[in-house]
């Protein structure tokens, strides 16, 4: 009798979590759908790095739109590379490592950053402290949205607002003064 009841709630809970699984709604259901004006203003990541060094990436977004924007975010793609060896776990290795991201800017993407709202007329900064690991040139592409799951857009000019990067990682490290 005791394996039945215990057989009993085991598929009564597997039940429960199938359901909630098997929701109907979309991730997006609540994000408004649209286009927002923003403009980015100076944008800046040094051009010459050295490895070792800590450097800011900035992106200074401005809402020039006469409506709030849902939750400005941010993507930045190349902070790593995808190399084919075998030898490796993961394919991902870092080009850049991230000291401090983005204040108040946590989501679950590993490389978009969101900051919530932005009022119109308003301007949010966002800084990016990072490392430089791997010396070489590479290009770090960004893009700015005013939401999360691709139905909120932002537009500078009349184009989507990306942007990018060309940086030179130099493999020898900065002198050290010892005073």
């Amino acid at each position: 009798m005791r394996k039945q009841g215990t057989l009993y709630l085991v598929v009564v809970l597997l039940a429960v979590a199938l359901t909630a699984c098997g929701s109907k709604e979309k991730q997006d259901v609540n994000e408004p759908e649209g286009t927002w004006k923003v403009q980015v203003v100076s944008p800046s990541f040094p051009g010459k790095q050295t490895i070792a060094d800590t450097t800011v990436l900035q992106l200074r977004v401005k809402n020039v739109d006469d409506s709030t924007i849902p939750n400005l975010a941010v993507t930045v793609d190349g902070f790593d590379r995808l190399e084919s060896d075998k030898d490796f776990a993961e394919s991902k290795r870092p080009i850049w490592v991230i000291e401090s991201p983005p204040g108040n800017s946590t989501t679950a993407f590993t490389n978009t950053w969101a900051v919530g709202p932005v009022p119109a007329g308003q301007t949010r900064t966002l800084k990016w402290k990072v490392t430089a690991v791997r010396s070489g040139t590479y290009t770090l592409r960004w893009r700015v949205a005013a939401g999360l799951d691709g139905k909120a857009k932002a537009e500078e000019a009349g184009e989507p607002a990306k942007g990018e990067f060309v940086v030179q990682v130099n493999d020898k490290a900065r002198p050290v003064n010892l005073n």
